[in-house]
């Protein structure tokens, strides 16, 4: 077979591995590899490239994708879907390899529906794909949030301040989650817990009673009622771009006008997105990539690679799209037992 292979959405740590990997496991098998350049908008402009096993040597650790990738909705009309059609057709791809979150997923689907052959990956930093229990790029963006966090820890105490890191994370929290856990944060507030300003308010001065400073982290997508920013503008799959929406700021403002406390805001954004992964995506994504190449072998199209439980296993990408995953409720309740 001839495999064509995507990258979508959002970049993420561990991207490269999935391509490696699905080129090594399917040139294992003397299958043939290509590339799609900057995700479905390669297969709407016929920009492939080779993809061979020279092509991938070394990338396992690199971040970002060699591949490039784009938002790009491949099915947003019908002219756009006639010309992915036919570059598939015209390029004698057998299967597409569709490695991305839920709307790269969602595009693939569709795909699948149209009578062309496609197989999917999960990824994404925000760790919300359903299905699966983890995504690659997830442990490692959280890493740098918690670097960040401990890094803003020193500089509160040094200045009796209080500290609120925003990051990534629209509808699902599980960044902020991990960071606000493994951090030691004093409050974490998610999307899938209402805001209490009050409960913010008195974690916060209870942190400040207690050692004279205190951090808080909060997900970008969390609803503090009136918006700021840049609202209303979407991007090709009609979610909200959150840019300049400046909730770490706001929080900030609102605390040190409540308590009196020096405060101060810090907005990581795009740098929880770069970088090498760590061991746990690069393990995760290997897997991931080469388990899709075993679906399409075994005739599984349709179908995306998850891990469940220590497994890679395929589940049909109906299972896949849809609501995000959010954090569920007994992580909330471990986390409400650490919070200040």
């Amino acid at each position: 077979m001839r495999f064509g292979v995507l990258t979508g959405g959002g970049d993420c740590p561990g991207l490269n591995a999935a391509i490696r990997a699905v080129v090594r496991r399917a040139h294992a098998s003397d299958h043939e590899t290509v590339g799609i350049q900057d995700g479905w908008k390669g297969l709407r402009d016929d920009a492939l490239i080779p993809l061979g096993p020279k092509e991938v040597e070394g990338i396992v650790g690199r971040g970002g994708t060699i591949l490039g990738s784009s938002r790009t909705q491949p099915f947003a009309n019908a002219e756009d879907a006639t010309r992915v059609l036919a570059t598939i057709d015209r390029r004698g791809l057998d299967v597409v390899v569709a490695i991305g979150g839920d709307d790269t997923l969602s595009a693939a689907l569709e795909l699948h529906r149209r009578g062309r052959r496609v197989v999917g990956v999960p990824k994404t930093m925000d760790n919300d794909v359903r299905g699966t229990d983890w995504t690659f790029g997830f442990s490692s963006a959280s890493a740098v949030a918690v670097d960040a966090l401990e890094r803003l820890r020193d500089t509160a105490g040094s200045h009796h301040r209080a500290i609120v890191l925003e990051v990534m994370g629209r509808h699902a929290g599980w960044v902020a989650l991990a960071t606000g856990l493994a951090g030691g944060a004093d409050a974490t507030l998610l999307p899938e817990a209402p805001y209490d300003e009050a409960a913010l308010l008195g974690h916060v001065r209870a942190a400040i009673a207690a050692r004279g400073h205190a951090v808080i982290v909060a997900s970008e997508g969390i609803d503090l009622g009136p918006r700021r920013g840049s609202v209303g503008a979407k991007d090709d799959y009609g979610h909200e771009i959150l840019a300049g929406r400046e909730v770490g700021r706001e929080l900030a403002r609102r605390i040190e006008a409540a308590l009196g406390v020096e405060t101060r805001s810090a907005q990581i954004g795009h740098i929880q997105r770069g970088g090498p992964p760590d061991l746990f995506d690069r393990l995760l994504a290997t897997r991931l990539g080469a388990g899709a190449v075993d679906l399409a072998v075994a005739g599984k199209f349709g179908h995306v690679a998850v891990l469940r439980g220590a497994s890679i296993v395929g589940i049909p990408l109906e299972e896949a799209v849809g609501p995000p995953r959010t954090v569920s409720p007994d992580w909330l309740d471990l986390l409400r037992t650490f919070d200040a």
